[in-house]
């Protein structure tokens, strides 16, 4: 047994941090390596050495297998983790460092090489008595064969690149008369991402989910698998929400689908943690034979945690003690326990078609009482060249329903700004009845998502801002003025949209929070944030384009304007003091004052409207 006494992490954000993590829990020091983007970066800061390693761009940085060879001879590292991503699947990479002695924290090459072509791989497993999806994995190639294999297989039908992933290379197919121009978009594709446009044709299932099985190996002949995982909610082949164990898994379908998965691996001689996965019939209850062979990871997985919580097992410690030479636990040690459920946090706009956002996190606020797997702290930055995840949000509860209510409200009180994020998004799925019924499919999100619930709801937003009544009539923002008619509604300026709030507003099933930043006050609603904006950078705008608020609680030092007074935008108009500090309220447009509500030596709270103009239309 060789004993690893320093890893150097070839990756970054939360998967170097997470490694990082277990190589400290057993003692084992850990190097971080670097680009320019990344100088500042969380997992620069744990480690407890770093090495710089170029520019920004991953190809001339962590793509570069020289500069990781040179990073561990700089430090002395005798082991390298490559996380997921990068260089985790490159078998060169591996064989290089096995060249240098160093041990590479994965499996051997050749099972990577057997493994990484999607024909080949199908091949070894209907070999290996492994089920696999009706289909053609030949060598013709040539466009008017493969129209006709897909004709024999029978539409709808899935073109898929040999050496696809991540949703690239990759046409679903309804007709014979779409086959050849969606074929030469896949091969375009797939040349330009992989190098190569080789595909395969596969039979096309209408109602399928995506369930994964975890399978380990050792060195000493060993496979075991930890039970499956369910990615079925994914938005272009991306996986959003992982969860195990797969809803309306059954003993016998789960035998069925383990045993397969353990043949696979043992196939190929597998060593270390890897994931095959299989693309299951979902248009009823599962069943022994309505699964097949898609294909198999050979890394960790994103979505590794899940697995964790229901075994109690930490997988980057088993991928480091069988680098060692060390045994996996037996497969009858290995145990099943209540459900877990992952969410991936992305830096993104649902609301724009899913474009990354990018700057620095003003705020970042995730509640405690869940595990959270990240690479990143408010003020940090969220790069243009890399994976826009922020972080993973993982629950374990005893069973599925309460573990997607909780990953729901820890999804709605999340605070990001000003990077778009796809919180909401995420409520949006964890609260779809069809989900929480564990009615799942790949198509889930595309059938029931539109993009309206992700869109701004200022109707919504309007009621749950509304001021509650409360025992202290004077207390309460309700509309009611001495001598005066009260106030029916009142104004406020989000994201440069007036909008009325009913003051007497019903109650919503909404999560709101609100902070404090230069740009002016942000209102969180399920995730999705508002801002309140103004020229001076105080929030005496709150109040949209005819009132100014108090933009903290304070006193009122003087009211320089009447009812009926024109008023020019920016004229001080309310003095106040607040925390020492006196500071003049601006009027926030050109017009006629409608009501002054306060008196000097007034006490007034946070958002309390202060003088409110005629509307533009009055």
């Amino acid at each position: 047994m060789t004993k690893i006494t320093k890893i150097l992490i070839a990756n970054r954000g939360e998967i170097a941090c997470r490694v990082m993590k277990t190589a400290r829990k057993m003692g084992i020091a850990t190097v971080a390596v670097y680009s320019d983007a990344d100088a500042k970066a969380l997992h620069v800061r744990m480690a407890d050495e770093a090495i710089h390693i170029g520019p920004s761009p991953a190809a001339e940085s962590y793509l570069v297998m020289d500069k990781i060879i040179d990073a561990c001879k700089e430090s002395g590292a005798d082991a390298v983790h490559p996380g997921y991503g990068f260089l985790s699947e490159n078998p060169a990479f591996a064989r290089r460092l096995k060249k240098e002695k160093i041990i590479f924290i994965g499996p051997a090459p050749e099972s990577m090489e057997a493994m990484g072509l999607k024909d080949a791989a199908k091949a070894l497993m209907t070999e290996a008595g492994v089920p696999v999806t009706p289909g053609y994995q030949g060598d013709n190639q040539d466009p008017q064969h493969l129209k006709k294999e897909a004709s024999k297989i029978g539409y709808p039908v899935l073109i898929k690149a040999i050496a696809g992933g991540g949703g690239k290379g990759m046409r679903k197919v309804d007709t014979a008369d779409d086959f050849i121009d969606a074929l030469a978009s896949c091969q375009r594709e797939a040349k330009s991402s992989f190098g190569n446009d080789i595909v395969l044709i596969e039979k096309y299932i209408t109602s399928p989910r995506h369930i994964e099985v975890q399978v380990f190996g050792d060195t000493h002949g060993n496979v075991v698998h930890m039970f499956e995982r369910d990615c079925s909610l994914q938005r272009r082949h991306q996986k959003v929400i992982e969860e195990a164990p797969a809803p309306g898994m059954t003993d016998q379908v789960r035998k069925a689908m383990t045993d397969a998965a353990v043949n696979a691996a043992k196939a190929v001689d597998y060593v270390g943690a890897g994931t095959v996965e299989f693309i299951v019939d979902g248009s009823g209850a599962l069943k022994k034979d309505g699964f097949w062979f898609m294909e198999m990871n050979t890394r960790l997985q994103v979505e590794h945690p899940v697995t964790e919580m229901i075994t109690g097992l930490d997988l980057v410690e088993l991928q480091i003690r069988v680098a060692q030479g060390e045994k996996l636990p037996e497969q009858k040690e290995i145990k099943m326990q209540g459900h877990a459920v992952e969410a991936r946090l992305y830096a993104e706009d649902p609301a724009n078609d899913f474009l990354p956002s990018v700057g620095k996190l003003q705020i970042l606020e995730i509640p405690t009482g869940a595990r959270i797997d990240t690479g990143v702290e408010q003020g940090g930055e969220v790069s243009i060249y890399y994976d826009p995840m922020i972080a993973k949000l993982i629950v374990h509860e005893p069973t599925r329903v309460p573990a997607l209510a909780r990953l729901d409200e820890l999804c709605r009180e999340t605070l990001i700004y000003p990077v778009r994020t796809n919180c909401k998004f995420l409520h949006d799925c964890l609260s779809n009845p069809e989900f929480i019924s564990g009615n799942v499919s790949t198509n889930f999100i595309a059938y029931h998502w539109q993009g309206s619930e992700t869109e701004i709801n200022y109707t919504a937003l309007a009621a749950a801002l509304a001021p509650q009544k409360t025992d202290n009539a004077f207390a309460n923002n309700d509309g009611w003025r001495p001598n005066l008619p009260p106030r029916t509604v009142q104004y406020r300026h989000l994201d440069g949209k007036e909008i009325s709030i009913p003051l007497m507003g019903k109650t919503v099933d909404v999560v709101i929070n609100e902070r404090r930043t230069p740009e002016g006050r942000v209102v969180f609603v399920d995730g999705l944030y508002y801002l309140t904006t103004n020229a001076s950078g105080l929030d005496h705008a709150l109040g949209g384009g005819n009132a100014i608020t108090a933009p903290m609680p304070g006193k009122i030092i003087a009211a320089n304007a009447q009812v009926g007074d024109a008023v020019k935008a920016g004229d001080k108009l309310i003095v106040m003091e607040a925390m020492k500090m006196e500071m003049s309220l601006e009027s926030p447009r050109d017009g006629i004052v409608a009501s002054v509500d306060v008196s000097p030596e007034d006490l007034v709270n946070d958002g309390d409207i202060l003088l409110e103009l005629e509307k533009e239309d009055e």
